[in-house]
């Protein structure tokens, strides 16, 4: 198919979330002259954190640079895991084992919680226990997963089991891959309608969220810090950043620290549901082991193929991403040829130099950020950990508090060097490594 018959012709440049979670129009109201607690990024971390102030009787208000969520929050593929990704021995070697154990349990923490708040307050956001299957690219890789299955270590258990190649169309209607595992305690979600209901349950809770509002500057004042806006200033005693991916220079300690990466997305036009059932016959939420991984599932009401990742050596815009991820949807689906394009979009995930995430204080403003792809599950729960520590509760310690947070030379948060970087990764995937 040419890219010409390639897009319908109600094509849109924007996540296909937003037509069931538009973006919310919110009041533009006076800035207060001070509050209790000032988060700066309306997205999960930052809403999460909000939630906990506000109950803890905290005056609390969210600003953000554009509408509320307008970031990764509701651009993401609704993709829950438990989002650790180095393993125990690979932290215990900088950690120490003991310490290493509590950081990666943090992850298991992360997935538990979000199932856990999502049922307590009754959230509508197609939230299912459907499993992931973790697709292995070539034979070596399946005897990776294959092993660290087998020997996963005490404690640390999480439920998982392998599935060969021979019987891998159980799972997912390709022959592309060489096996793979399923995690059946992965989840999907959709992303707009879950940030949509946090924002209600913030706003119940008596916090305030000023869209549009962007922080230009900092300033420490003694006890507080006094604020400057795009809309004027104010002071707050206790400041959370909590801008991930879209972090800025008024954070430029934080900023030097993450590299945003965007990841592309594009959702199908309805496919019929005899072909869903063969390439996806358990609706599973679909990954694989490539370092440029492709991240994929069916729309909420299996209708659609949302296929994700990264196609491009340096950022594009979602209509020349949306051929590329096409192409390699239909090397995994071959039977997806023709079906066209509805939606591309870009979202800004924030990668750090040690693959972890990242909160504490730094001169005495509190952040979490780096989520590094996982920020469903990990952004919820080390947001609402931000804002228990805002609260000084001893539930809001974490093993990720104040871990270093590191930075690279010459490193001001222009990733300058991702584009050598994603040729060499594609390299070594086409090379099958």
């Amino acid at each position: 198919m040419n890219n010409g018959n390639l897009f319908t012709s109600d094509f849109k440049e924007a996540p296909y979330w937003w037509e069931a979670a538009p973006r919310p129009e919110l009041p533009q109201l006076p800035l207060p002259k001070r509050v209790d607690v000032l988060v700066i990024g309306s997205g999960y971390t930052g809403l999460s954190a909000a939630l906990q102030t506000a109950r803890g009787g905290r005056e609390t208000l969210v600003l953000d640079a554009e509408d509320a969520g307008w970031g990764c929050s509701s651009r993401n593929g609704g993709q829950v895991s438990t989002s650790i990704k180095l393993t125990l021995g690979e932290l215990a070697a900088k950690y120490g084992h003991d310490h290493a154990f509590r950081m990666v349990q943090e992850g298991h923490k992360a997935l538990a919680y979000i199932a856990d708040f999502i049922q307590s307050e009754n959230i509508d956001c197609d939230w299912e226990r459907v499993g992931r299957f973790h697709a292995a690219h070539n034979s070596k890789q399946y005897e990776v997963l294959a092993k660290r299955v087998a020997s996963q270590p005490k404690g640390l258990e999480v439920e998982a089991h392998m599935v060969p190649r021979s019987e891998q169309r159980q799972e997912i209607g390709t022959d592309a891959y060489y096996g793979g595992c399923v995690y059946p305690a992965h989840a999907a979600l959709h992303p707009g309608r879950y940030h949509l209901a946090l924002l209600d349950l913030v706003s119940a809770a008596g916090a305030t969220v000023h869209a549009r509002c962007r922080v230009n500057h900092i300033e420490r004042n003694g006890k507080d810090f006094n604020i400057t806006t795009s809309n004027g200033v104010l002071q707050a005693r206790d400041v959370i950043v909590a801008t991930n991916g879209y972090t800025d220079a008024v954070s430029s300690w934080q900023r030097r620290r993450v590299i945003p990466i965007g990841s592309y997305i594009i959702a199908t036009e309805p496919i019929g549901s005899n072909l869903m059932s063969t390439l996806m016959p358990k609706a599973r939420v679909l990954s694989d082991t490539r370092k440029l991984v492709y991240y994929y599932r069916s729309s909420p009401d299996r209708k659609r193929i949302l296929f994700g990742g990264r196609v491009a050596l340096k950022e594009t815009n979602p209509r020349v991403s949306a051929p590329r991820l096409h192409s390699s949807m239909c090397e995994i689906f071959p039977e997806l040829t023709t079906t066209r394009i509805t939606h591309s979009w870009v979202g800004f995930v924030a990668y750090t130099f040690d693959t972890m995430p990242h909160t504490g204080v730094k001169n005495g403003i509190h952040y979490a950020m780096g989520y590094c792809g996982s920020g469903v599950s990990l952004g919820s729960y080390f947001g609402m950990r931000l804002g228990q520590r805002v609260l000084s509760t001893s539930e809001g310690r974490t093993a990720l508090d104040d871990v270093p947070f590191p930075t690279r030379p010459l490193y001001t948060g222009n990733p300058w060097f991702l584009a050598p970087s994603i040729l060499y990764y594609r390299m070594r995937d086409r090379m099958n490594i």
